[in-house]
C-alpha cells in the first residue's frame, strides 16, 4: 500500500472508530509505529486529522480558538461558582500556580483580600486582578504573550516554572477528556501546562460543563492525577468517563441564579 492510500485508509479507519492510538493502527495498517507517527504528522499538518496523546482523531469541524475577551462572555456563572469554590481551598500562607485563563481570572479576583498568598502565573488576567493586592505577593513566570490566550508561554516560562514549587495547581483547559489529559490550541501552552502540574502538590482542572469529553484540537497535556472542578450543568454521561478514571476526583459546584 502506498502512502496516499495509506492515509486515506486512516481517516477511513479515524472515522469508523473514532479514535485510534498509533499502536492500533500499525496493527490494522500492517506498517511500522514510525510510518503511523510520520503519516499522523502530516494528516494532522494537513488539518485533516487532530492528533491525541498516543494518537490520533478525527477533527470538531468548524472549531477555531476563541479569544480570550470571548470566552469571557461565556459561562461566566459556571466560571464564577468554580472559582469561588476553588479559592475556599485555599489558605492564607500558601503558595499556589495560576494558569492563564477565564477561571482562573476569576479565582485570582476571589483571592485579592488573603495574606501572606504566594501566587506563581503566567496570566495577564491574573496579574491585574492581584496588581493591587498588597499582601498577595505576585510572581509573574515571564515569557512569551500568546496574545489570544493573553498567557505567557516558552522557554524563559517554563525556566521560571522549574525554579518553584506550589501547595496547589490550578489549570483552565480548551477542553478535557478523562483518557487524554487537557486538550490544547498550542503545544508551547500545553508544555506550560504539563510543567505547572508538575510543580505542585495538588492539581485541579477548573472546567465548566462545555468543555467535558471535547476534542476541538490536537495537543495534549498529561497533568497526571487531579481534581476536575466543574458545574452542575453537567450530564452524568459527560461525569461517567471522569468518575470511572483512578487519577480523577471530581467536584461538582453550583452556580447562583
Amino acid at each position: 500500500m502506498n502512502g496516499a492510500l495509506r492515509r486515506a485508509r486512516t481517516l477511513e479507519l479515524l472515522a469508523a472508530h473514532g479514535q485510534l492510538t498509533v499502536e492500533e493502527l500499525s496493527a490494522r495498517l500492517d506498517v511500522t509505529e514510525s510510518t503511523v507517527r510520520r503519516d499522523l504528522q502530516r494528516l494532522s499538518a494537513e488539518g485533516r486529522l487532530t492528533r491525541t496523546l498516543g494518537g490520533a482523531a478525527l477533527p470538531t469541524p468548524g472549531y477555531s480558538e476563541p479569544s480570550l475577551a470571548q470566552r469571557s462572555q461565556t459561562a461566566r456563572a459556571e466560571k464564577e461558582a468554580i472559582a469561588r469554590y476553588c479559592a475556599s481551598l485555599v489558605a492564607d500562607g500558601e503558595k499556589i500556580i495560576l494558569d492563564a485563563g477565564t477561571t482562573t481570572g476569576r479565582l485570582a479576583a476571589a483571592l485579592r483580600s488573603r495574606t501572606s498568598l504566594t501566587v506563581f502565573t503566567n496570566g495577564l488576567t491574573s496579574i491585574m486582578e492581584l496588581a493591587a493586592a498588597d499582601d498577595v505577593e505576585v510572581v509573574v513566570l515571564g515569557g512569551r504573550i500568546r496574545h489570544i490566550s493573553q498567557g505567557l508561554v516558552g522557554a524563559l516560562t517554563d525556566l521560571s516554572l522549574s525554579r518553584v514549587t506550589a501547595d496547589r495547581v490550578f489549570l483552565g483547559a480548551d477542553a478535557i477528556r478523562a483518557d487524554l489529559g487537557i486538550c490544547e490550541a498550542d503545544l508551547e501552552q500545553t508544555r506550560t501546562k504539563e510543567l505547572m502540574a508538575q510543580r505542585g502538590r495538588k492539581v485541579y482542572v477548573l472546567a465548566d460543563s462545555s468543555k467535558l469529553d471535547q476534542a476541538p484540537f490536537d495537543a495534549w497535556a498529561d497533568v497526571g492525577e487531579y481534581t476536575l472542578i466543574t458545574d452542575s450543568a453537567a450530564t452524568p454521561a459527560q461525569l461517567a468517563s471522569f468518575e470511572r478514571a483512578p487519577n480523577v476526583e471530581v467536584v461538582v459546584v453550583n452556580p447562583v441564579s
